[in-house]
């Protein structure tokens, strides 16, 4: 590329560094700048990305295959062609230059909110986190909107969109273009494939054994993760077009009680188990539910999924982690169906972003801000306190069998002080701001304490509520996070990376069951057996069957070695 100085039609303003419209904007704006080829145009493209994008992509391969010896320069020096002329390949499939410069500019956004992510939380923009984006809402995205964000997608994003505008690319026929680009396209190809038979055994483990290392490359990959997205979701919607009932007929346990069954199903969010006094965490985060006599906490128990949009209706299916397709889920009954077809009533409440198609059937609340709440939902969000305003008079006048899912927003962050009241800045001094790197290891780790100490309040609310109303109900609790999240260990913040590289962090979720003494009876539960086996290995493909074996409801796909619960009956 070179630079053509001549002057346009209108005279630019005589503007030098460090006035008022900053030197780089005058220089893309008023200059142009003459390109001989488009296939230099998008390797140079290309080669920008790879050099100032992808610095997270480069830093989990030199972390994963460099070893000193020349076959590893070779691996890199190979990689860092392939990709360049992968990249430069999927901008010359655009067919004319007014396109070409269209995609360009789109993938300059991409690519800087992409390295951000991934350079700032270790966050890789997969199927299932962009799944995840797509269904969170505003006040959400909203945490994750900071000066740095913005700064760097100006910077990196907005002005080098614009500088594509203010290259001259000549003009050749269509056949010329054609011509060009397939010889290209051959060569490059040709090159590529050459270089990987020269660390061909690298390419082999690299893609084998660290294949979620590719999710960190931008802008291709947000890309290529989005398009399988919109072709998984496609075929899910054409797959359910009627509901599927596999477990066929519900029939019910014989009650050995006269009072309705009450459950409390409470699905937390982004809550890690590290982070439980009840699990051996050494701060007084459990403070009111370590108390609880009642109350059994299991310690070894992990996620479906490392974001909601995957864990949540997971909880609720039949299916177990490695059969689970999120897609094709929906065109399938879940736990609440089968709940609600043996008789109970069904209903959730919803502090969250949404239950992601899980009470599409159901009873359900959505808890939003008005003038009525706004002392419990002070910033966009309500605290998880607000699903309790009315609890005491709902459990007054249950006359059936009856399931409450209360669906927190629990820890979810990089807001974390906004999930918590002030009352409850119990560990300080606590991160205030969304933007973690702002914050020291000991706020942020503060602030994420002080929201499972909340949880730990709201609970108790709720089996003090249970307790209250035993006398006419038997009732039965249980806490599950729907997945974790890493505190800056290693780098890594919020959740959603590929299951198989996820921190323990992500995946290691706190569960628990309490009970009142009508239900223990009823129900035949020894809580001193079930305390005895809360040490064994668990996982959200446990739930299905443990919400129906606590329900005394049962269908052909319950599973008693899959019910928790169930070798503690007697």
């Amino acid at each position: 590329m070179q630079v053509d100085a001549t002057p346009l039609p209108r005279k630019a303003p005589d503007l030098v560094p460090g006035q008022s419209v900053p030197w780089v904007l005058h220089q893309v704006l008023w200059r142009r700048i003459q390109c001989r080829s488009e296939l230099v145009f998008a390797l140079a493209i290309s080669a920008f990305w790879l050099v100032v994008y992808n610095t997270a992509f480069w830093q989990r391969t030199f972390e994963a295959m460099w070893f000193p010896s020349m076959r590893a320069v070779l691996f890199l020096g190979s990689l860092a062609i392939l990709l360049l002329t992968l990249q430069a390949i999927l901008l010359l499939l655009a067919p004319t230059r007014r396109i070409l410069r269209i995609l360009a500019s789109v993938l300059f956004i991409v690519a800087a909110i992409g390295s951000y992510f991934a350079s700032a939380y270790g966050t890789l923009l997969d199927k299932d986190m962009l799944r995840n984006v797509m269904q969170t809402d505003m006040a959400e995205v909203g945490g994750l909107i900071t000066p740095k964000l913005l700064l760097q997608v100006f910077v990196l994003g907005v002005l080098p969109a614009l500088l594509v505008w203010r290259v001259d690319l000549p003009k050749i026929t269509w056949k010329a273009r054609l011509r060009q680009r397939v010889a290209f396209i051959v060569c490059a190809l040709t090159v590529s494939f050459l270089g990987m038979l020269t660390a061909s055994s690298n390419y082999a483990v690299f893609l084998r054994e660290h294949k979620p290392i590719r999710y960190a490359l931008v802008p291709v990959m947000p890309v290529a993760s989005a398009t399988r997205l919109g072709v998984s979701r496609w075929k899910g919607a054409r797959a359910s077009v009627a509901l599927v009932d596999t477990g066929g007929p519900v029939t019910r346990m014989a009650a050995a009680s006269g009072k309705p069954m009450v459950l409390f199903v409470v699905v937390g969010e982004t809550a890690r188990a590290a982070n439980f006094q009840l699990g051996g965490y050494a701060r007084a985060t459990n403070p009111r539910l370590s108390k609880q006599e009642s109350l059994v906490y299991f310690g070894k128990v992990s996620s479906c999924g490392t974001a909601t949009a995957v864990s949540l209706p997971c909880l609720f299916s039949q299916f177990s982690r490695s059969e689970f397709d999120v897609d094709k889920e929906r065109g399938y009954t879940n736990a609440l169906d089968v709940l609600t077809k043996g008789g109970f009533q069904v209903e959730w409440r919803d502090n969250n972003a949404g239950c992601k198609g899980v009470c599409a059937r159901v009873q359900h609340i959505d808890y939003t801000p008005s003038d009525e709440n706004r002392d419990l939902c002070p910033n966009g969000y309500c605290y998880d306190e607000i699903m309790l305003k009315d609890l005491a008079d709902k459990l007054g006048k249950i006359d059936r069998d009856t399931v409450i899912v209360f669906h927190q927003i629990g820890s979810h962050g990089p807001a974390y002080s906004e999930r918590y009241p002030p009352q409850f800045e119990i560990f300080k001094p606590a991160c205030a701001s969304s933007s973690l790197h702002s914050c020291t290891q000991e706020q942020i780790a503060n602030s994420y304490d002080n929201t499972i100490a909340y949880t730990d309040y709201v609970l108790s609310r709720q089996i003090e509520a249970l307790r209250a109303a035993q006398d006419r109900l038997d009732s039965l609790l249980i806490y599950v996070s729907d997945h974790g999240e890493p505190l800056g260990e290693q780098g890594i913040y919020l959740h959603g990376m590929p299951y198989a590289i996820a921190p323990r962090a992500q995946k290691e979720v706190p569960l628990m069951v309490w009970t009142s003494a009508g239900y223990a009876q009823r129900t035949r539960l020894n809580l001193e057996c079930l305390r005895n086996s809360a040490q064994q290995p668990r996982s959200h493909d446990n739930s299905y069957h443990t919400l129906l074996g606590a329900a005394g409801v049962r269908n052909s796909l319950y599973d008693e070695k899959l019910d928790i619960l169930k070798e503690c009956r007697r």
